[in-house]
């Protein structure tokens, strides 16, 4: 019977940091699992133009991005919502006003914001992407300005109180830590992106695992029967029912091989 394995990307596939490395024993244990017949998807906060050749190249069935708001499967995107026009140009200027630091993703690009507070978190941001060669150039004044969801950072004089009443009407506003938010329209999660694949392959959610290393991939982890943390991602520890070694202690191999999946 075949299996699906839903996988997070950095920390997971990628080590986060600037060494972005993908363990060999990562890649052997894809190309094993995907030679016994089973299923793998990346299933990442990232927007799909944000999947790097690398992890591409690894041969995944399928891209479950932005945090549920974009589904590709064999090469056909089955699913993208982005809200409209009209409504991600209201929602920049509430960012402005609450003094928080944003960048709107979108599935083919990001979006800056010049009128709004600009910090060291933003800056530092963007100098990686020139470094990798993304383009920066896009804006949120820019004519065909959208977003499918987006991310913040606190200033010290932020109106987060006003930004989470404003801002989580319409989006799931999720805290990464260290004054860092992810903000996903309300029904898109990685849980839901996972519902719409399970139905498409016509699998038990019973054959489905899902592999991750920080708090954004709770609600993968939380709706498949068979969830793993990598080592040392010690807050989904009490969630999943395995913990495997760390990145580059073979930890997708040792997890595959755990469950009989390679």
């Amino acid at each position: 019977m075949k299996s699906v394995i839903f996988f997070d990307i950095d920390g997971t596939i990628v080590t986060e940091d600037e060494r972005c490395i993908i363990p060999e024993s990562t890649k052997k244990a894809i190309e094993i699992t995907r030679q016994r017949g089973n299923y793998t998807f990346i299933n990442t906060g990232r927007t799909a133009f944000n999947i790097s050749p690398e992890v591409r190249n690894l041969g995944f069935d399928g891209y479950l991005c932005g945090c549920g708001t974009y589904i590709e499967y064999g090469g056909k995107e089955i699913l993208h919502y982005t809200p409209d026009r009209n409504f991600c140009r209201n929602i920049a200027e509430i960012v402005r006003e609450c003094g928080v630091t944003p960048v709107y993703e979108y599935s083919e690009c990001y979006f800056f914001d010049d009128e709004a507070v600009h910090n060291a978190g933003l800056n530092y941001f963007m100098e990686v992407f020139v470094e990798k060669g993304t383009d920066i150039s896009r804006k949120a004044s820019d004519n065909n300005f959208v977003f499918d969801k987006f991310v913040v950072w606190r200033n010290p004089e932020s109106d987060m109180k006003r930004f989470n009443e404003e801002i989580g009407k319409y989006f799931s506003v999720i805290d990464r830590g260290n004054g860092f938010y992810e903000n996903v329209p309300k029904g898109y999660t990685k849980a839901s992106a996972i519902d719409l694949v399970l139905e498409r392959l016509g699998i038990s959610r019973e054959r489905a695992y899902a592999i991750g290393d920080s708090m954004n991939d709770l609600p993968m982890l939380q709706a498949v029967p068979h969830s793993i943390a990598m080592g040392g991602a010690e807050k989904l520890y009490p969630y999943v029912s395995y913990v495997t070694s760390g990145i580059e202690e073979d930890g997708i191999y040792n997890a595959l091989k755990h469950f009989r999946l390679i």
